[in-house]
């Protein structure tokens, strides 16, 4: 007697592309982007594969999808923050950020790896978003978000410092010469120094010239 199938639990579609996307970026952290079919995300994902093509269009769209999560969507790090000092509130957002890192590490460091600016314009234009959206957070953390004056090179500077995030981040989970102890007062008092030192020093350069 032949077993019945089973039925696939009907979940609401936020739910199920949210699971979906869960599954890819499991898959896609511990494989290479080639390795990794969508017959094995709908099956990891209990899903039909027409399903992942409805939502994502293609494994590519998914990929995207993936990337785009982890480098503009995680949970906002400058979320509710307490009213108090800037160097407490940067803390608080880079023990945020070590968080959703530590716990994505493998698809983090696929989605870093995918940061050779000019070898795909739209993964290029995904990472572009995400510097900007960490520089809002930053910002938002530093109080800064309603300066005016030397704007454009206040937030260049914080973009920079973000490709330093990227390398030190490969530097505890890949190499292992941080911890994230060490990662965490190396990015702290390195933001803060470039708050507070470099880019007024900046400022007094340009009004000199």
């Amino acid at each position: 007697m032949s077993a019945e199938p089973r039925l696939r639990q009907r979940l609401e579609p936020d739910v199920r592309k949210a699971q979906i996307l869960a599954v890819a970026r499991r898959l896609f952290g511990e494989n290479s982007y080639d390795a990794v079919s969508t017959t094995d995300i709908a099956r990891e994902a209990d899903v039909a594969r027409g399903l992942v093509n409805h939502y994502f269009e293609s494994k590519r769209g998914l990929y995207l999808a993936v990337i785009r999560q982890m480098v503009t969507a995680p949970p906002p790090v400058a979320d509710n923050l307490p009213n108090s000092t800037v160097e407490r509130r940067v803390t608080i957002i880079i023990d945020r950020w070590l968080d959703v890192v530590e716990r994505h590490a493998p698809m983090w460091l696929t989605a870093i790896g995918s940061d050779a600016v000019g070898r795909d314009a739209e993964i290029d234009k995904i990472l572009f978003e995400g510097d900007e959206i960490a520089t809002d957070w930053v910002l938002e953390a530093a109080r800064l978000t309603d300066a005016v004056e030397g704007r454009a090179e206040l937030r260049a500077v914080v973009r920079s410092f973000g490709s330093m995030v990227r390398a030190a981040s490969r530097e505890w989970l890949v190499r292992g010469t941080l911890t994230r102890g060490d990662l965490h007062i190396l990015l702290t008092d390195t933001l803060l120094h470039l708050l507070r030192t470099t880019f007024p020093a900046l400022r007094t350069a340009h009004a000199e010239h």
